[in-house]
């Protein structure tokens, strides 16, 4: 029996940031179902919003054979080529993903434009993370183009129905990024590669370094941690938005004297870099001030690393507070250091672990993919 065509559109490789990595472990779950058809972008962002390199071809780990990267976003006559394409292609289903409204123009006119097939957005965030005028307007006109929707946070939901009218959808987990097993070292190989004693507690903040993470606060928590944890580090493994705003954290370093605890690693990592960061830590914290979800807890749990994460956005519905990691209370330090401080001195490492394993099947991308079948048939 033939297998239904769908077309999946979104960043993939050599694109680079959690949404490709997403994109293309979706594209592998739904082929699994699906005669699946991979478009992409020829050009993705302008450098006048995106200044830095946008592509990454030091690992091909997460690529998609015969992609095919149609999309030039900010080009008009491009959108109407790209949706006659797709129509061609008769699919049964078109998902797109949906993460910031720059995408508005683009996929409102390839929507409009797109027939006889019932169209699905993933938000990863139906508004962005930080807002401007005309976000809300944005999102609306693009949205209502669609007939079926995915989020991962009650916070999403509860967005989606602010500008779709009885929105038909699913609300589920963010899955899990397994796929950064990439050389399968150990945590005592990783922690030579970083030149960390093996006696260290290490905790990891990991990713794109924003206001909104709330990487401010972890270091506020860190003297108190310290005080009750001995040999305690923190690795700050990601990409500070510019020169003034690393500048800031390290004087925060500085300030609370936690020179001797502190590392940062500053710039995009490398996939084929992330492994040895994840394996090496003790505890992922993501002191996130607001969130809707997040791809770094999914790739702690891919190391089944337990995560102290604040309760915001989806978070609390990823991390199961006492069993695979803590929930605390958001822009708190004194709570953060609570929950990082418990996980310690109670040795709860290999309970939290197995408890990780345990939770595998409710974030893996099968379950994903069953999810996209029953929207695609109601």
């Amino acid at each position: 029996m033939d297998r239904k065509k769908i077309v999946l559109i979104g960043p993939v490789y050599p694109y680079k940031g959690g949404i490709a990595h997403y994109t293309s472990l979706m594209y592998r779950a739904l082929c699994r179902k699906y005669d699946v058809v991979m478009v992409s972008y020829k050009f993705q962002y302008p450098r006048l919003l995106y200044k830095k390199e946008q592509r990454d071809y030091s690992n091909d780990n997460f690529k998609i054979d015969d992609t095919n990267y149609w999309i030039h976003t900010a080009d008009p006559f491009n959108w109407i080529g790209t949706a006659h394409k797709i129509n061609r292609l008769a699919p049964a289903l078109v998902i797109l993903q949906w993460w910031h409204p720059y995408f508005a123009p683009c996929y409102w006119m390839m929507c409009r434009l797109l027939k006889n097939t019932k169209i699905l957005f993933v938000c990863h965030n139906v508004f962005p993370h930080e807002r401007f005028p005309l976000d809300r307007l944005l999102t609306r006109a693009v949205l209502k183009r669609g007939s079926r929707y995915i989020v991962q946070s009650e916070t999403d939901a509860e967005d989606l129905r602010t500008v779709v009218k009885n929105p038909v959808f699913r609300q589920t987990v963010h899955p899990t990024y397994n796929a950064f097993k990439i050389a399968g070292i150990s945590g005592e190989e990783a922690r030579k590669i970083l030149g960390i004693s093996q006696d260290k507690k290490v905790l990891l903040f990991f990713g794109f370094i924003r206001e909104y993470k709330g990487l401010s606060y972890l270091i506020q928590a860190m003297p108190e941690v310290i005080r009750q944890v001995e040999d305690t580090e923190l690795l700050v493994v990601g990409d500070f938005s510019g020169p003034e705003d690393r500048q800031r954290y390290l004087d925060m370093i500085q300030e609370y004297a936690l020179g001797d605890h502190v590392t940062v690693y500053d710039g995009y990592i490398p996939d084929q870099e992330v492994e040895k960061f994840f394996a090496a830590c003790n505890l992922v914290v993501l002191p996130y001030i607001s969130a809707t979800q997040s791809g770094i807890a999914q790739i702690a749990y891919g190391f089944e690393k337990p995560v102290v994460a604040t309760n915001v956005g989806g978070l609390p519905d990823v991390v199961d507070d006492g069993s695979t990691g803590y929930v605390v209370e958001a822009g708190n330090a004194a709570k953060l250091a609570e929950g990082i401080v418990d996980y310690f001195i109670r040795n709860r490492e290999k309970e939290f672990a197995e408890n990780i394993r345990k939770e595998a099947d409710r974030f893996s991308w099968d379950r994903m993919a069953d999810l996209i079948a029953e929207l695609e048939s109601c």
